[in-house]
């Protein structure tokens, strides 16, 4: 274990062995740190925070402090992060709004400088969110999400997994699974190069093209869409999934141009 002779831990805080604390840390308790994660110069790790293993937490990183939600009393709350996670410099989640609930990020992400995660967001693993993103209060970003820089995400909303959200989008409806959006939230395609990278073969990507093509290549009426989708497109694993999410949405999914043009369809 390293701790610098600056960094400042409550007495209730319980580190793993070979956790490293930088200079100017603080680290509030009850908190727990896993084995192998290293905290940076000047970090702040909030109360009733648990940190996995081998995570790296950024200069000036800020996890688990108070929501910024009026409905916050004081009460105890938590922020729970899993393991291998590289969440870097001045990123800021903050922990749950009610009492009991918490902010929970999965494995394998990746957090990129500025971005902010809102009390009672859940992440899934694998996802990344780039410089500036914000990620508002109780939204669900699923596995291999990819949040572009300066993106914005509505309180509430979902973003479906390897979905890809381009730099400067906005979205206060669902991001549907396997899309592109960009503007606000406007689906431009299927994320082709995500699916490839995740291990889809050609024919696991046939039949979300079809179901993209007549759910998304021009705004229209999507009831009738999503049943020509079930009509006529083979109701594979990812198919089956991409229209149980349409249907479970209760903001609205993210909608197709006015006029035909998407470009990855």
């Amino acid at each position: 274990m390293s701790i610098d002779p600056t960094a400042r831990l409550a007495p209730e805080v319980i580190l793993a062995p070979d956790v490293t604390v930088g200079p100017g840390v603080i680290i509030e308790g009850p908190s727990r740190i896993g084995r192998g994660t290293r905290i940076l110069a000047h970090a702040y790790i909030g109360p009733h925070t648990t940190i996995g293993e081998g995570n790296l937490i950024g200069f000036g990183a800020v996890i688990g402090y108070e929501p910024q939600d009026y409905a916050f009393t004081g009460e105890e709350s938590y922020t729970i992060i899993g393991d291998h996670n590289i969440i870097r410099e001045y990123v800021t989640i903050h922990r749950g709004t009610k009492p009991g609930s918490a902010t929970r990020v999965g494995n394998h992400n990746f957090l990129m400088a500025l971005s902010h995660l809102a009390h009672n967001a859940v992440v899934g693993n694998h996802v990344i969110v780039v410089n500036g993103a914000l990620v508002g209060g109780y939204v669900e970003v699923a596995d291999r999400a990819f949040i572009s820089g300066n993106c914005v995400i509505h309180q509430f909303c979902r973003v479906g997994t390897l979905a890809l959200m381009r730099g400067g989008s906005r979205t206060s409806r669902d991001v549907p699974p396997y899309s592109i959006i960009d503007e606000a939230h406007i689906v431009r395609g299927l994320n082709l190069v995500g699916l490839k990278r995740a291990g889809f073969t050609s024919s696991r990507i046939a039949p979300l093209r079809q179901a993209f093509r007549l759910l998304f290549a021009r705004r229209g009426n999507l009831s009738l869409a999503l049943e020509r989708v079930a009509a006529e497109v083979p109701l594979t694993p990812e198919v089956s999934h991409l229209l149980d999410f349409i249907k479970s949405s209760k903001r609205g999914v993210a909608l197709g141009p006015r006029r035909s043009g998407n470009d990855e369809l």
